[in-house]
């Protein structure tokens, strides 16, 4: 399918750049909806090899780029089903984000998220899972899981880990500090820093400049260069799932869904 346009999110092929652009306000948060929206994309992701050469990842929204799981959404459910079903809904639900991310790290084309402004949790490990980061010089990438008692559960962990030192995966995941472009660049996890609200367009030349190089090269050495840590991705899920059951984890969450603040996820 080399169109899409959805509740969430769309998509469309153009000169070879496959474009996926989140739409859902307030700042794309992950949910049921999305997610649906997101394996459709998976789908025409592995279509779309033999005609595209580049995936280019961004938002539509001032707001920014995502801010990560849908918590309100997941909450409710949690507790409009028996502790068991509610438990394996969770796990489901990461089990089916997982196999996205993983489809968009895993592709032959080479991959880039443009982010700007709020970059956070799920929406940071979604761009974590593409080859390379273009922000925008008032991006902020954050995992603020650890305040509700959770670690991240789509995959960012063993991503960062495989993308950074091991110092600064342990200063972002531990203190849930955010930082920012010019902190991310230095410690190499951004590639380019654009003005503000230039990462589409930066993102766009450089796709231009890869689509001069020939694809089986480039898939061969995204392989080699960007090992997928299956194991340690699915032990991640298992932590999260146990992590979530606790008391002190149901009551920060039941905390955050009561909160009237716009944003309660900023630090």
């Amino acid at each position: 399918m080399k169109t899409f346009h959805g509740e969430t999110l769309s998509w469309e092929l153009i000169d070879g750049r496959l474009e996926l652009a989140l739409h859902r306000d307030p700042c794309n948060e992950i949910g049921s909806k999305t997610l649906v929206e997101l394996e459709r994309f998976a789908e025409a992701l592995e279509d779309a090899k033999g005609t595209a050469s580049t995936v280019i990842i961004h938002s539509t929204l001032k707001t920014g780029f995502c801010t990560g799981a849908d918590l309100r959404e997941l909450y409710f459910r949690s507790h409009e089903l028996p502790q068991e079903e509610s438990r394996a809904g969770v796990r489901n639900f990461l089990e089916r984000i997982h196999a996205v991310l993983n489809a968009l790290d895993s592709s032959p084309l080479t991959t880039i998220a443009a982010v700007q402004g709020v970059t956070f949790g799920g929406g940071f490990e979604l761009a974590l899972a593409c080859d390379l980061i273009i922000a925008d010089k008032i991006a902020r990438f954050c995992f603020p899981e650890l305040r509700l008692g959770l670690i991240p559960g789509f995959g960012g962990i063993p991503r960062l880990k495989r993308d950074l030192g091991n110092a600064v995966v342990r200063d972002i995941l531990l203190t849930g500090r955010s930082i920012n472009a010019a902190k991310a660049q230095a410690a190499g996890l951004v590639s380019q820093i654009a003005s503000e609200g230039e990462a589409l367009r930066v993102a766009r030349s450089t796709a231009s400049q890869i689509k001069k190089f020939d694809r089986h090269t480039s898939a061969v050495a995204k392989r080699f260069i960007k090992p997928i840590p299956y194991d340690e991705l699915r032990e991640e899920i298992d932590i999260f799932c146990r992590l979530f059951a606790e008391p002190a984890v149901q009551n920060g969450l039941r905390k955050f869904v009561e909160s009237t603040e716009a944003m309660p996820y900023l630090p």
